[in-house]
């Protein structure tokens, strides 16, 4: 990947189908999604996101989430979306996905993932797969993520998925709690842990947990900009301006979208391509 030809890195990306025609998630949670962030359903293959990105001077980190034993809908391959994105290795960046619950034989998955595959980091939806983050049992999987020497980024906040659904579809907000990532980066330092989303209701826990912890990061996807809290935009323009990274939360929230509301902000004209780009490869560890 050629780095200085790029103008940003979007951390964030979701995969919604596979090369067969295979969704992510089921109908039900679909439809929710499309409806919380009020767009049409889109269900993008690696390939299709590859055409989407090329032409635009930004590489993507591309991922799903192993979300099977929480939902019942089968997951998306790991091996076949790192595959795939090694087709395009100018513009992406592959991550798996691990349940923690799958215990040893997560952990060995996510070490053949990065050593026979070329994955770069891992996703986790702890609302979706239903787990405390913090949770001791998973302490092994991490362990091994910081000796592999890969990122873990977190969802964090709400979430879209189950949006008005009865019960949330049964998905739970508090295990995305940025606090419980606290005790993460504590316990493993040499893990870097990157937080999604502006953390909604637990904004100021966010900014407090990525001042407080070197290893830590926050990425911005999943809103517009424009309704950031702000103290986010505050904080990204100051003390953490070399620890926010551009994401945008693809297919929901298109990355056009979010740089158009975000070249609203009042961000200084010194810290936009820490932000879009140089975060993100140092974080990514892409030099």
């Amino acid at each position: 990947m050629d780095l200085d030809a790029l103008d940003a890195i979007d951390v964030h990306v979701h995969v919604h189908a596979d090369a067969s025609g295979h969704l992510a998630l089921d109908d039900e949670l679909n439809a929710a999604a499309a409806k919380y962030f009020k767009g049409d359903p889109y269900n993008p293959t690696v390939h299709e996101i590859a055409a989407d990105y090329r032409g635009t001077r930004m590489a993507a980190v591309v991922f799903t989430v192993d979300a099977e034993a929480a939902t019942g809908q089968m997951t998306l391959s790991n091996e076949e979306i790192a595959d795939a994105a090694a087709q395009y290795p100018d513009v992406l960046i592959p991550f798996g996905s691990i349940d923690p619950a799958r215990g040893a034989a997560g952990i060995r998955a996510a070490r053949r993932l990065v050593e026979q595959h070329g994955v770069r980091g891992f996703k986790f939806h702890p609302s979706l797969q239903g787990f405390e983050p913090n949770d001791r049992r998973h302490y092994p999987l991490y362990a091994e993520l910081e000796a592999l020497g890969v990122p873990a980024l977190f969802h964090t906040g709400q979430t879209g998925i189950g949006s008005g659904l009865p019960g949330g579809r049964g998905i739970k907000l508090r295990y995305s709690d940025p606090m419980l990532l606290d005790d993460v980066a504590a316990d493993f330092p040499g893990l870097t842990v990157i937080m999604a989303h502006p953390s909604v209701p637990w904004q100021d826990a966010a900014i407090s947990v990525a001042t407080h912890k070197a290893n830590v990061y926050i990425d911005l996807s999943g809103w517009s900009p424009k309704y950031f809290p702000p103290q986010l935009v505050r904080a990204a323009n100051t003390m953490l301006k070399e620890k926010v990274l551009f994401g945008s939360d693809y297919p929901l929230l298109r990355p056009e979208r979010w740089i158009r509301d975000f070249d609203q902000l009042e961000i200084k004209p010194e810290v936009k391509p820490l932000i879009m780009k140089e975060n993100a490869v140092r974080a990514l560890a892409l030099r």
